[in-house]
């Protein structure tokens, strides 16, 4: 047999006889030589597919998360976007008030039932004084009942303890309305069951008293109730002002007042040297 095999490689090498032979058993080898192949390329193409589906997967993962950072940008940047419509707002208000004003932000809230008031960033040493009227850009919130240093405390227009005098824009007919406890409602108790008022009539301040300036938005009548056995009808208004979403008040001088700008200076410039 190794007699053979030797003859058989020495004609293969010096001579063609044997080409068609081997012709022939590459074509009977072939499929053999593929069964045998398959393994390993199977094998190096599921290395190759797990490397792809891992690539991918990280990839996938990588632009989740900067999918995630993108979104909390965009709420940011709404939130921002927000808040410069709310300061144009009261910026165009200050100017259309004309009258002295101070923004100021809110610190804390309390809207119990039986006492609605919140605090906010400004405070005697920036001329905040106790009785001053406040507002946001769409009517009265309330007045300041306690200036200290650097805060202040403003009673809503909603306190229970809260009055405030209004009169019916469409007529000038004079009221008083006074907090109800409820965050979206004012009470009107002393108008007989004929007054001239009706729900969609516009209340505002009336100047009497000499807190509110006249002619402030206070709130809408929502309904009007008339009490035949009684003297007086029952009225609801929703004030004007976004009492429970305000983050923004103006604290406002009539023009009887001046702010002290010296003093805000000092403590501007105090605030800057430290």
């Amino acid at each position: 047999m190794a007699l053979l095999s030797a003859v058989l490689i020495l004609l293969d090498l010096t001579t063609d006889k044997l080409k068609p032979l081997r012709d022939a058993l590459s074509v009977l080898v072939y499929p053999i030589q593929h069964a045998v192949a398959a393994p390993s390329r199977l094998f190096n193409s599921t290395l190759e597919s797990l490397g792809s589906y891992q690539e991918l997967l990280a990839k996938n993962n990588d632009l989740k998360q900067q999918h995630l950072i993108n979104n909390a940008k965009l709420l940011r940047f709404a939130a921002l976007e927000k808040e410069n419509i709310r300061l144009r707002s009261l910026l165009d208000s200050s100017f259309k008030l004309g009258e002295q004003v101070l923004v100021a932000e809110l610190m804390a809230v309390n809207l119990a039932p039986y006492e609605q008031v919140v605090v906010v960033n400004k405070g005697a040493q920036f001329g905040v004084h106790k009785g001053q009227s406040v507002l946001d850009n769409d009517g009265i919130v309330g007045q300041v009942t306690k200036a200290l240093p650097l805060s202040a405390e403003i009673i809503l227009i909603t306190d229970p303890n809260h009055a405030i005098p209004v009169q019916v824009n469409r007529n000038g007919l004079r009221t008083i309305a006074i907090g109800s406890g409820q965050i979206n409602k004012l009470s009107l108790p002393f108008l007989p069951n004929n007054a001239d008022i009706v729900p969609g009539d516009l209340l505002v301040s009336s100047g009497l008293g000499g807190v509110f300036p006249q002619g402030y938005p206070v709130a809408v009548v929502e309904s009007f109730v008339p009490q035949p056995d009684k003297p007086f009808a029952v009225i609801h208004a929703t004030p004007k002002a976004a009492l429970n979403t305000n983050r923004e008040l103006l604290i406002v001088w009539n023009n009887e007042q001046v702010i002290p700008l010296s003093t805000q200076l000092s403590v501007e410039k105090d605030g800057t040297d430290k």
